[in-house]
């Protein structure tokens, strides 16, 4: 279960105009602007449950996630993910998730998908037995195996997105350019969000 509640983070960024005259100016006075990335948020999410996390760019998607995630800490509010607050317990709770931003991937550029899987199953720890029916039932629920033999650089970032579904994550969140949804206890990887 997630449960989140009066979520706060807040940024101050700095500010400057164009110019090498005001890169210098900016040395000696520097001006700062807070952005109010999180204001408020609350939310519960049960286990088995699927959700959505939409909103226009700049709503604190992201910041959310991150804060989920351990990465961020909340200027103030408080988060418990199954028993845990990730940013204090940060390295237990990062061995039971699973986070996708952007364009990143887990996969390795040149290699096989499948040569990433089985590295990234290495690197998690995941056993054998674990690996291959999250491996199947991940293959079967997102039509995966014309891809599993093609090098990571040729494949579209929509395809290259599923790895972290091969570890034993409890929990999965993915933060493509559009938004991100969470999907908890699937057939696969206990937790996937897609």
């Amino acid at each position: 279960m997630i449960q989140a509640e009066h979520l706060q983070k807040t940024f101050r960024v700095r500010k400057r105009n164009a110019g090498f005259k005001n890169a210098a100016k900016a040395f000696f006075s520097r001006e700062y602007e807070e952005i109010h990335a999180l204001n408020d948020v609350s939310f519960r999410i049960e286990d088995g449950e699927a959700v959505g996390y939409i909103g226009p760019n700049g709503a604190g998607k992201s910041s959310t996630i991150k804060i989920l995630s351990g990465i961020l800490t909340p200027d103030s509010g408080t988060c418990v993910i199954d028993g845990r607050v990730p940013w204090k317990d940060r390295r237990a709770h990062v061995s039971q998730i699973g986070v996708v931003f952007g364009q990143r991937s887990q996969l390795w550029w040149d290699v096989p998908v499948i040569d990433s899987f089985e590295l990234i199953r290495d690197i998690y720890a995941v056993t054998e037995d674990v690996y291959k029916r999250n491996l199947r039932d991940l293959t079967d629920l997102l039509n995966l195996s014309e891809i599993l033999k093609t090098p990571a650089r040729s494949l579209s970032l929509g395809q290259r997105m599923p790895p972290c579904c091969t570890t034993r994550a409890s929990c999965f969140w993915m933060n493509p350019p559009s938004g991100s949804t969470r999907y908890r206890r699937s057939p696969f990887a206990n937790s996937c969000l897609i």
